[in-house]
């Protein structure tokens, strides 16, 4: 696989992106049975094993949340997972008519509800800051409609490898960033186009007011807790030292009912659920936030309506990852279950979705962007690139039904109050804006 550089002249020009499909976080693989010759002992296993024999098994939720972010060990902290040399691929790496169409989604919401002279763009977990950087370059180039509004930058991201290299992608050099390891706020800069940039740790530390949140494969890593029905009822999936095996780990069930099983619906008919209380804890405070500032969240992941079973997986090197093997190498992720979050929105504001992802990019106009770009470039290799990222993205067959858009918006925006029944058809209605893809 190769990896092509931004190419060309321009705030808009066509940029190349990795040409290839490495795998994204989309199958299910989670079967714990890999020889033990295969499963080095890692310094996170060591960890997690002197935890289990000094507490007992510990949950599905507690495993990811110790491997994912560990302070001093875990697999987010320290390393850049993205890309030809990490461990998968999202889509903003992919194409930049992505992130491109979704700050065109930004920007038809804020006119949609009245224009309001000042706005926050928050995301949750922006990877290398490729997404922002795409949609900050469309919100230049719209400048003449923007121009009398003030745009802040804010960022939640726990990985310290990830935010120096979001810092590289999106500030101006020529502006000193200011550090501060123990304040809520432990970064603030100017991006190369002007605008105020934080960092933060934690979505509540973000300053409340007029915002637009936005969350790309965001909820996968979100811990979560595993339940397997039986004769006796619900019981939570564990994770244990193998007895066989002394520095392996295995999946066992709890002996009787735990406390998140509080979390499974009482009319539940799948056999194997999985649920995130984590992913409900910030939906309640995004929904609570648009209720009373106003703003909009856009959420874009895998995932179901609430169908899905065991989605729980990993991935190392471009490939499927037991779960359970040398922990801390690896990515581990699962599938969203959008009903749970439109269940803890509890009415505060409209859900809108899911809707599959190349049905969102269709109607957001990705088809007269890339004439646009392919009309403007004349090096064979950019083309190239360019028609297999919109592959990559609308092919049902690869991201483009794997990969959900959910929103939230405040109940006004909606005519008549109909938000519920027409859910589905407002979040596709946004086509209009499509005369602004012939941005040059």
């Amino acid at each position: 696989m190769t990896v092509l550089v931004r190419s060309g002249v321009g705030p808009l020009c066509a940029v190349a992106r990795a040409a290839i499909p490495s795998i994204w976080r989309g199958k299910y693989f989670s079967s714990g049975n890999e020889p033990a010759e295969n499963n080095p002992v890692t310094p996170m296993l060591r960890h997690l094993m002197y935890k289990i024999k000094s507490t007992g098994p510990i949950t599905v939720a507690e495993y990811m949340k110790e491997v994912l972010t560990n302070p001093a060990k875990g697999y987010y902290v320290y390393r850049d997972m993205l890309g030809e040399q990490g461990d998968f691929i999202t889509s903003p790496e992919i194409s930049q008519i992505f992130g491109e169409l979704l700050g065109i989604w930004f920007i038809s919401e804020w006119m949609a509800t009245g224009k309001s002279t000042a706005f926050q763009l928050v995301e949750l977990g922006p990877g290398r800051g490729t997404l922002v950087g795409d949609i900050l370059r469309v919100f230049t180039q719209l400048g003449s409609v923007l121009k009398n509004c003030d745009i802040s930058v804010h960022l939640v991201e726990v990985s310290q490898k990830l935010s120096e290299i979001q810092a590289l992608t999106l500030t101006e050099e020529k502006v000193p960033l200011e550090r501060n390891a123990g304040s809520p706020v432990y970064m603030k800069g100017v991006t190369k186009s002007g605008i105020p940039i934080s960092w933060y740790r934690h979505l509540h530390d973000v300053p409340k007011g007029y915002s637009f949140y936005l969350a790309h494969e965001f909820f996968d890593v979100l811990p979560v807790h595993k339940f397997q029905k039986t004769p006796q009822g619900w019981r939570e999936v564990f994770i244990d030292i193998d007895p066989q095996v002394s520095d392996k780990l295995r999946f066992v069930l709890a002996p009787s009912a735990t406390p998140a099983e509080a979390f499974i619906q009482h009319d539940e008919t799948r056999d194997h659920v999985e649920v995130c209380p984590d992913a409900g804890v910030i939906i309640e405070e995004l929904s609570q936030r648009i209720a009373l500032t106003g703003g909009a969240a856009l959420v874009a992941d895998y995932g179901h309506d609430g169908t899905k079973t065991d989605t729980f997986r990993g991935f190392c090197g471009h490939k499927l990852h037991d779960v359970l093997i040398a922990p801390g190498t690896a990515d581990l992720t699962a599938d969203v279950d959008f009903s749970y979050l439109r269940r803890m929105a509890q009415g505060k504001v409209a859900s809108l979705g899911p809707i599959k992802q190349h049905t969102f990019l269709k109607n957001m106009g990705i088809d007269v962007r890339l004439k646009v770009l392919l009309d403007k470039s004349n090096e064979p290799s950019v083309r190239q690139q360019l028609l297999q990222g919109y592959d990559m993205l609308i092919n049902p067959k690869k991201m483009g039904e794997r990969f959900n858009f959910f929103a939230l918006l405040p109940h006004e925006r909606l005519e008549g109050g109909r938000h519920q029944r027409n859910a589905h058809d407002n979040l596709q209605r946004t086509s209009y804006i499509a005369k602004y893809q012939s941005i040059k």
